[in-house]
């Protein structure tokens, strides 16, 4: 045979070959359509299995253990050359279950139990915590005021007043915590949110209330109030002038020291600040008649006028104390002296030293039987104490002084710590916190006396 021959007999066999190939490729692709549309027409459909089949569904489904090198080896050789050692251990391992099978009504059991379970605790905590009250312990209502608060190594790192509300919820960085959920509890229970962080939930006091509420101008801080309370004497049944409500603060410091049996007049010469001082002490007075039913004595009297035109509204009034808060407290001082009580005190707020000074240059200038007694500032410095930690969390423990030759044992007996250690034998450390409030007026004191 010629080569042109030999080269057409080859092109031939590689034409049949390849469509012997095409036809087959193109038989897979029809199966393989096929199975597809078996398999979606396969799972658009529901199928029911019953307790014994999913659980040997479930079996088959499951890793088997994985093999050691001597199975391995073992498996790839015939029967006759393995020893019997090695033939019993096949037999033990073929009858050993690869896994511990459950039922799967079982798993639906326990989980049901489980429910029933939870939903008894909390029944049970809800009962003790409805029924286990002291006297006089009135449990948190809607409309309170209450404080959250979390904290973390010994410093507060959130701080937030709120109104009890049903359907809202408390919202964080640190998580939710539902109101309805803090509705019904006791004041001082720690709660977590949803993010698994403790919040102590708490009733507001009322230096909660002043620091936190809504302002207008500067409040008088309540370290500050407390020290014009000294200075001004003020008990229970006195009738005290306040010049400049502001944003309310002294008024409901003021309102709380003369009780119900005493009388509070607050001037305030702006209108946008004597609208926020009465919706403030309202406020207050709303949220303190849900404790318990206690009612907070209605004693402050607000009046937007100014003092040193309205001398008609102090006429026939007599003050055992005064408070002035003002900008220019020494050109109302001819109006109110007058009418302040022989051997009083009037409390002047001021926020810096050349107010102060105004103060006493116009006390020179009126000739007022006023004597200054005290100009002060209080200062508060929050410090931090804890007991000193190791690296690992554990206590560090105070040691007595000893030798030079014994230092290397109690370094070593330094490294180790009890669990509960005893009393006196934890050091502590102490140090300023590095927050601290700078300064915020200065108080002075002017008694009235007579010539």
């Amino acid at each position: 045979m010629s080569f042109a021959g030999l080269m057409c007999v080859c092109r031939l066999v590689r034409i049949s070959t390849c469509s012997e190939i095409q036809l087959r490729n193109r038989h897979a692709l029809v199966k393989l359509s096929q199975n597809r549309r078996e398999i979606k027409c396969f799972s658009s459909g529901s199928v029911n299995y019953n307790d014994e089949e999913l659980a040997t569904k479930q079996a088959l489904s499951r890793r088997r253990r994985p093999l050691s090198p001597l199975e391995r080896i073992s498996s790839l050789l015939p029967q006759d050359a393995l020893s019997p050692e090695v033939m019993q251990l096949r037999q033990e391992n073929q009858h050993e279950p690869n896994s511990v099978q459950v039922p799967a009504t079982d798993c639906i059991q326990e989980e049901s139990k489980c429910e029933e379970i939870a939903e008894e605790d909390d029944l049970q905590v809800d009962a003790a915590v409805t029924s286990a009250t002291l006297p006089g312990e009135s449990l948190l209502a809607f409309g309170e005021l209450l404080v959250a608060e979390y904290r973390r190594k010994e410093q507060v790192e959130f701080r937030k007043m709120f109104q009890l509300q049903a359907g809202t919820q408390l919202q964080s960085s640190w998580g939710i915590i539902l109101h309805d959920s803090i509705a019904r509890q006791p004041a001082g229970r720690i709660l977590k949110t949803s993010r698994g962080f403790p919040i102590l939930i708490r009733r507001a006091s009322l230096e909660d209330y002043v620091l936190f509420m809504k302002r207008g101008p500067a409040i008088v801080y309540p370290k500050d109030a407390a020290t014009m309370l000294l200075m001004m004497d003020v008990t229970e049944g006195d009738f005290v002038l306040e010049s400049g409500s502001g944003s309310g603060a002294m008024s409901l410091f003021l309102s709380r020291a003369v009780a119900s049996t005493g009388r509070v007049l607050s001037v305030e010469v702006r209108e946008d600040h004597h609208r926020r001082a009465m919706l403030n002490y309202k406020h207050w007075r709303t949220s303190w008649s849900l404790r318990g039913g206690k009612e907070w004595p209605d004693n402050v009297l607000f009046h937007n006028a100014d003092l040193c035109t309205a001398s008609s509204l102090l006429d026939g009034q007599g003050f055992n104390a005064v408070a002035l808060d003002l900008i220019n407290p020494h050109l109302v001082l001819p109006t109110v002296i007058p009418h302040l009580h022989p051997g009083a005190v009037c409390a002047v707020y001021l926020a810096n030293i050349t107010q102060v000074s105004d103060l006493l240059e116009g006390l020179r200038c009126l000739a007022l039987p006023l004597l200054c007694e005290r100009i002060i500032e209080v200062p508060v410095r929050d410090w931090l104490v804890a007991p000193a930690l190791q690296k690992s969390g554990q206590y560090c423990t105070r040691k007595a002084p000893v030798m030079a030759e014994e230092q290397g044992e109690i370094e070593k007996e330094e490294l180790t710590t009890d669990a509960h250690p005893a009393f006196g034998s934890i050091p502590y450390i102490a140090r300023p916190h590095p927050e601290q409030m700078s300064h915020t007026a200065f108080l002075v004191k002017l008694r009235k006396y007579v010539q």
